[in-house]
């Protein structure tokens, strides 16, 4: 039986059509794609053998999401220990590894910058520093510098353990949604409208723009062709979040969401509700950024694998269309509350200026849940989003299963 079994798993892990992961943004939520991970390892390998291969010869990322790709990548050799570092770090992390929380750093930007925003340029001594952001990131990315070994990333690439980790930005200067890919093999740059792909040694300084959240984290400079752009968050304007994945030659997508949406119970509302404070505001937009390009590309590729079916799969017949499945593993339930369950975890400073805002925990003032969920990086929240994203994924155990079995087919 012990044989069977070891066989069955080692054909699972490694399938026939190529399969990518496709890690989205979410800021402090990524780390539900830890515990997602960690549940798929455990699906597809339960007795950890050493000789387990990578099931994701493609990933990409953005946001967040870039983070967690390129850390599974640089370890693609040993999938397992690469997702139980991952947990580690995502358990273990605080918010001032991620922002400076401490009051002179909040003073030097979030104070300045709210202060600035209300009373506009009229100081030019202020003026000649202005802040560039609410929060500044820069623990960020001397954490990823420490943890993140990209020579290793070049030595898996050589080795196949994997084929090709991409990781998707936006220019501020173009208006371009740029995707920076690593590969083992050459493969052309593609250029739509607004959309470029760059062929790059990828560095801390890609992941760094992918999860620079728009006015929360400053703008990231990226060579790009020998001009510096200025890069944000690759979430911003991404129409086709699953495109790269595809590009690079995945025939079998699995994605892993931060967002929830619940359209079977929608919201009771209050008759007259209080206007809306920064805090929701900041909350809806990040949700925007986040949630709505995902969920309209798979629609459209579920569209384009009906079509595919209905006309055939001979290429001169489909103009150039294939057939790519789609597996999407999101929450279960709402983060925005549950962060707020946590937000007292936060250092005093950092919650301070979240309260001006309009952040509360108050079930009578209640409001910038969705904010924090993206900017709470606590270990206490993030090991219970770990938690959740294992209990989803294997209560899906079955659908991810036969997900990587089709792939033999």
């Amino acid at each position: 039986m012990r044989t069977s079994s070891n066989s069955s798993q080692q054909a699972l892990c490694q399938p026939s059509s190529p399969t990518g992961l496709v890690l989205t943004g979410g800021g402090a939520r990524a780390a539900y794609q830890v515990g997602a991970l960690v549940a798929i390892m455990d699906i597809l390998d339960p007795e950890y053998r050493p000789g387990f291969r990578n099931p994701f010869p493609i990933i990409c990322g953005t946001s967040a999401g870039s983070i967690n790709a390129a850390a599974l990548a640089c370890r693609a050799d040993r999938p397992h220990l690469a997702v139980r570092r991952i947990r580690r770090l995502w358990e273990s992390l605080r918010t001032d590894m991620v922002y400076r929380a401490d009051a002179p750093g909040l003073i030097k930007t979030g104070v300045r910058w709210l202060g600035l925003l209300t009373l506009g340029w009229m100081f030019s001594g202020l003026g000649r520093e202005r802040p560039r952001s609410l929060l500044d990131n820069r623990p960020l990315a001397d954490l990823l510098t420490r943890t993140l070994d990209f020579n290793r990333l070049q030595a898996n690439l050589q080795y196949n353990a994997l084929t090709s980790l991409a990781i998707t930005a936006s220019g501020f200067t173009s208006g371009e949604h740029l995707t920076f890919y690593q590969s083992n093999h050459s493969i052309d740059p593609w250029h739509r409208s607004l959309r470029r792909a760059l062929p790059v040694r990828l560095g801390v300084d890609h992941l760094m723009a992918s999860s620079s959240i728009p006015l929360v984290f400053p703008a990231q400079s990226i060579n790009v062709q020998g001009q510096w752009e200025w890069c944000g968050d690759g979430s911003m304007r991404q129409l086709a979040p699953i495109s790269p994945a595809i590009h690079l030659g995945a025939e079998r997508v699995l994605v892993i969401g931060t967002s929830f949406r619940d359209d079977t119970h929608p919201e009771k509302r209050e008759q007259a509700p209080p206007y809306p404070s920064l805090a929701q505001v900041g909350g809806h937009v990040m949700s925007s950024l986040f949630l709505d390009g995902l969920s309209m590309d798979v629609e459209r590729l579920e569209r384009i694998n009906e079509l595919v079916t209905y006309i055939g799969h001979d290429p001169a017949v489909a103009g150039g269309l294939r057939r790519v499945d789609v597996l999407t593993l999101t929450p279960s339930q709402s983060l925005d509350l549950l962060a707020l369950d946590y937000l007292t975890e936060m250092p005093l400073e950092a919650r301070t200026l979240f309260r001006v805002l309009g952040v509360s925990s108050d079930p009578d003032r209640s409001g910038g849940g969705a904010l924090m969920s993206y900017l709470l990086f606590e270990g206490a929240y993030t090991r219970r989003l770990i938690d959740l994203g294992y209990a989803d994924t294997m209560r899906r155990s079955e659908e991810v299963e036969a997900f990587f079995k089709e792939g033999q087919a």
